[in-house]
């Protein structure tokens, strides 16, 4: 058996007096497939989600004043799974959580999640399909049969065939193109690089507006209406019960709540392989799919040289074996390579901290979202054209409830003013007027930068398809075309030749 087995993330939803269901999220990492979670959800319709993990809800939220929690131990967290369907031969139990979205202020409503199961699967062979059940077998409760496929084993003649990238997703019309758009395209796997749900553009009562400080700028708190996470996860069901999904937290899952806990939902809701990648966080880990290398890293956390995600990041860029995952691709939610007014260097702490490493370490790709359209730049470091640089892909344009991002900031009158308010979450202040280049002595250039290739404000998804070890095919998919039409399409070729890594790494 190849010692590489992968990690599956299953979300199993269950509705009092209803038949069990499941979510279900794979990947592949080294020596074992973790299982993500059980909840009983609001409907009866089935959910599945694969995840690096697994992931279920059983019993019905409660949402008001004065709530009590569920019991995470009345229910077992069960998988059964196997490579025929009507031999489901293993067996894998887990643990289980609920998580609170409190709020200690007169008249909002606190909320209380249903039971979330975690378990580990194991002993998974590399691009095998698998079928599986979720429940409590001991109620009886078991769910129908369903079925995922695992990665394909690491090496640099193995890929999976085509991996959807999207970002800032929500719940809206637009939502459901992009949706529709992407299981057309068939992914093997889909990398969503934050803003999942936009819980927080509501009131605890459901009142939702498209610009949360426009319409609510009075709120003691920041409010979140978290029912939408129930929403989006049975919404989500038809892609995410047998295609596997990876997560990175965006601005939107901050999520305050009392005594400043923040994430809560998104490090409940989602299995990581946090551990089996050494890190010690939801919020940045990586792993590998077939021959690449993805690293997820978190833009909303401390990310300086002195930080826990800057040294994580350090070790597991020196464990990657080039010859084994040829392909090194980075994500997280906000760009340090967009040219749209909205955000705008918006996170050049981050850029200024980490630029270097990433490029020394040789990564190829780079995706984020954040703003709300799609950008693509030639190989780029520091500013500058550089052919050793990373390809930077902005695909925050997945259906979000809030406006599209239009308006460029090298068109006349709408260059930003420099910001001299630090962010709470994003690391403070470092962007500055540039020193060289065409642009030197101005905060943005006055014509689209050199660095930028491709912009359009429309919504959609991406499609990366690796070739072999050198030539990757990168599609993005704009709604509101023909599904095999594509709206930007690029071979994004490595020269390992002329580009070796500035610092040893493992051969």
């Amino acid at each position: 058996m190849d010692p590489l087995s992968q990690l599956l993330s299953l979300s199993i939803k269950l509705l009092e007096d209803t038949p069990w269901t499941c979510l279900i999220q794979t990947l592949e990492f080294e020596g074992l497939l973790k299982v993500l979670s059980l909840n009983r959800f609001l409907c009866p319709s089935l959910q599945l989600m694969i995840l690096f993990g697994f992931l279920g809800l059983q019993g019905i939220f409660k949402l008001g004043k004065s709530i009590k929690p569920l019991n995470p131990k009345t229910v077992a967290s069960v998988v059964r799974y196997g490579r025929l369907r009507f031999a489901l031969i293993h067996k894998a139990t887990g643990h289980s959580l609920v998580y609170n979205q409190l709020y200690p202020f007169v008249g909002l409503q606190n909320y209380t999640s249903g039971i979330i199961h975690h378990a580990r699967l194991t002993g998974l062979k590399p691009n095998t399909l698998y079928y599986y059940q979720c429940g409590d077998p001991s109620i009886p409760a078991m769910s129908s049969t369903y079925y995922f496929k695992t990665m394909p084993a690491s090496g640099p003649k193995s890929y999976p065939s085509r991996i959807a990238i999207v970002g800032d997703l929500g719940l809206t019309y637009n939502t459901t193109s992009t949706v529709d758009h992407m299981i057309g395209n068939s992914p093997d796997l889909v990398l969503l690089v934050g803003d999942v749900c936009y819980a927080n553009l509501y009131l605890t009562n459901g009142t939702g507006a498209d610009c949360y400080s426009c319409s609510f700028s009075q709120t003691p708190i920041h409010e979140t209406y978290q029912p939408r996470w129930d929403y989006w996860g049975r919404y989500m069901q038809p892609v995410t019960s047998k295609i596997p999904i990876m997560v990175v937290e965006g601005n939107h899952e901050i999520e305050r709540q009392v005594e400043n806990q923040t994430f809560v939902a998104y490090s409940s809701r989602f299995a990581f392989p946090s551990r089996e990648s050494g890190s010690p966080s939801t919020f940045y880990y990586s792993f590998n799919a077939g021959g690449i290398h993805f690293i997820m890293l978190g833009g909303y956390i401390a990310y300086n040289k002195s930080a826990r995600q800057y040294k994580w990041l350090e070790k597991d860029l020196a464990k990657v074996d080039r010859e084994v995952t040829p392909w090194l691709v980075a994500t997280w939610h906000p760009p340090w390579y967009s040219t749209y007014k909205a955000h705008y260097r918006e996170a050049e702490c981050m850029r200024v901290a980490m630029e270097d490493l990433l490029y020394q370490y040789g990564v190829d790709i780079i995706f984020n979202g954040h703003v709300h359209a799609y950008e693509r730049s030639n190989r780029v470091y520091n500013y500058k054209l550089d052919p050793c640089g990373p390809v930077h892909i902005t695909v925050g344009d997945g259906g979000n409830r809030e406006k599209m991002a239009i308006a460029h900031a090298d068109e006349p009158g709408n260059c930003p003013d420099p910001s001299t308010t630090p962010d709470e979450y994003m690391g403070g202040f470092c962007a500055f007027n540039f020193t060289s280049g065409p642009a030197a002595g101005k905060f943005c250039w006055d014509r689209q930068p050199d660095y930028s290739v491709y912009r359009e404000s429309s919504f959609g998804h991406g499609i990366f398809e690796v070739k072999n070890e050198t030539h990757a095919l990168w599609t993005w998919h704009r709604n509101q075309d023909m599904y095999n039409s594509p709206g930007d399409q690029i071979y994004i070729v490595r020269q390992p030749e002329m580009c070796e890594p500035k610092v040893s790494q493992k051969r």
